[in-house]
């Protein structure tokens, strides 16, 4: 990452990748073997895409997964799966940037200069 807008590009696809793993996870343990909808798949594929582009190789789950078939509509269990380790690795590579300068003030740090753009803690600081 190199701007603000890096940033907040990151932030609203994990928003995203939340938002759709709490929705499908819903669906998946009521009927894990239900094929998704293609509507939502648009919506998940969309999300992937961008994933992809915004997370760049290093941080990409899986380097040959592009999206899932239309075609052929994946389950909302294999939906679920993936999408969890899209938002573990969006997670990571956000807190590549995160820094805890004192008490529970986190800022973005880019380019070796802290930002006054305020982070939530990495995942990891709570484990």
């Amino acid at each position: 990452m190199e701007t603000i807008e890096d940033i907040e590009e990151l932030e609203k696809l994990i928003g995203q990748l939340k938002a759709l793993h709490g929705e499908i996870s819903v669906l998946a343990k009521k009927s894990p073997n239900d094929g998704i909808n293609s509507f939502k798949l648009k919506l998940v594929n969309k999300t992937i895409s961008t994933a992809n582009i915004v997370l760049g190789d290093d941080f990409i789950p899986h380097r040959d997964f592009v999206g899932f078939n239309e075609d052929d509509l994946p389950s909302n269990s294999d939906v679920t799966f993936i999408i969890a380790q899209y938002l573990e690795e969006a997670e990571r590579y956000r807190a590549r940037y995160v820094i805890k300068l004192y008490g529970h003030d986190y800022r973005y740090e880019l380019n070796g200069v802290v930002t006054e753009k305020k982070a939530s803690p990495p995942n990891w600081s709570k484990k």
